[in-house]
């Protein structure tokens, strides 16, 4: 069998990262999500510091790419094109789960990617934020809602697609029924489409 990538798109609080990491577990392959920021810090020489601090942000405005002149790319543009090279290179090198990052989008129209997108109710993701997660707010509904607008706002940006469009995935899988099953769900799927 070649080498193959599952990319993971997900709602904030769906487990995403979670079910990515059980899946890469179970099928026996590399997984990368916060992880891919060390690589793209040697890819780029950035500091990692940095790399952290504008990884997965939109850049400002038209106006502001102009205010400050056409000369420099913005941090998180330098970022992305560095990040980009470093899921193009895990592909070329080994089987593995890449959660976030565009990864679906970069890897568009490349053999043996499969992109899985990961959902759940509002309210068990406010559960699991609160609960599993250890994260306070005082409106758990639109701290939610701002971190999936933020994720819409940089995929929107970086990806001539629109972000969650049911099209560009080949399975989505709502995180209710659990990490585990959400997990074992996915990998049948990836079982059977590459024959594993």
């Amino acid at each position: 069998m070649d080498k193959y990538v599952i990319t993971v798109s997900r709602e904030y609080g769906s487990g995403g990262r979670l079910i990515g990491k059980k899946l890469a577990d179970e099928l026996g392959i590399g997984f990368y999500d916060g992880e891919l920021l060390s690589l793209v810090a040697k890819e780029s020489g950035y500091t990692e510091d940095f790399v952290r601090r504008n990884d997965q942000k939109k850049t400002q405005s038209l106006l502001y790419h102009l205010y400050i002149g056409s000369q420099i790319l913005p941090a998180s543009d330098m970022i992305f094109i560095a990040q980009s090279r470093v899921i193009k290179d895990l592909y070329n090198k080994e089987s593995c789960v890449i959660v976030g990052r565009c990864a679906d989008y970069v890897l568009r129209g490349y053999a043996n990617v499969s992109n899985v997108f990961i959902t759940a109710p509002l309210e068990s993701r406010i559960a699991r934020v609160r609960d599993e997660y250890g994260e306070q707010s005082e409106n758990y509904r639109a701290y939610l809602l701002k971190k999936d607008k933020n994720r819409i706002a940089y995929y929107n940006y970086f990806a001539d697609d629109a972000w969650g469009k049911v099209q560009t995935y080949d399975i989505s899988v709502n995180s209710d029924i659990g990490i585990d099953r959400s997990a074992d769900l996915i990998a049948q799927y990836i079982r059977e489409k590459y024959d594993l």
